[in-house]
């Protein structure tokens, strides 16, 4: 939880604090996505979540806090997902090894997204934008998923695995692809079957970069 309150795990007062804990971060989420988080309001949130305003600061201390609160299991899973995939690609050999690393990260990126979809979707609306106010924490969450994107590259690089295009350029355009189609999914609805995005553009990505030879 955002802060902790007296009362036992467990116990009636722990659990009624998680409840609205939820209850007005599921208010904040579905006003984030219609409205874009810098337009919301913490009175529109408390109005959603149908509780006084005082209400709202004994669980945040702010909009700002609300939405790190939001995102901490999505940015925790997506970093333990690269941290699993860079493990994978220091012990890659060939490129069966290479496709292996980067199909696991793409299933744990899609159960990410299975488990926290309209975070995906905020994610997909924000990431970037100016990190400014509530915005940061999104914004901050992109800059992490591009960082960790241009180290694969650099390891799958230095291990002969892939060719040297430049890793920022190689791990950026990836990327950019990666969220259209995500978006193309989530919001417009185009893909009846999300596995079929990682594993068509996996394997355009390794075709094109694999070295000569």
């Amino acid at each position: 939880m955002p802060s902790e309150r007296p009362g036992k795990v467990g116990g009636k007062r722990h659990e009624n604090r998680l409840r609205r804990t939820q209850e007005l971060g599921q208010a904040g989420l579905e006003l984030f996505l219609e409205k874009g988080v810098a337009a919301v309001t913490i009175d529109d949130i408390v109005a959603g979540a149908n509780v006084a305003k005082g209400s709202f600061y004994r669980y945040f201390e702010s909009k700002e806090q609300m939405v790190e609160w939001l995102f901490d299991p999505l940015a925790r899973g997506m970093r333990n997902a690269f941290d699993r995939c860079e493990e994978s690609l220091h012990d890659a050999k060939n490129a069966a090894d290479l496709s292996k690393a980067y199909q696991g990260l793409a299933t744990d990126m899609i159960q990410l997204l299975a488990q926290f979809r309209d975070l995906a979707k905020l994610y997909l609306q924000e990431s970037r934008s100016p990190a400014i106010g509530a915005r940061k924490t999104i914004r901050d969450l992109g800059d992490l998923v591009a960082d960790r994107a241009v180290q694969l590259t650099h390891v799958a690089i230095q291990h002969g695995l892939l060719r040297d295009f430049g890793a920022p350029i190689s791990a950026l355009a990836v990327i950019g692809a990666t969220e259209r189609l995500l978006f193309g999914y989530l919001v417009e609805e185009r893909f009846e079957n999300p596995l079929e995005i990682p594993r068509a553009l996996i394997t355009l990505v390794l075709e094109g970069m694999r070295p000569n030879g």
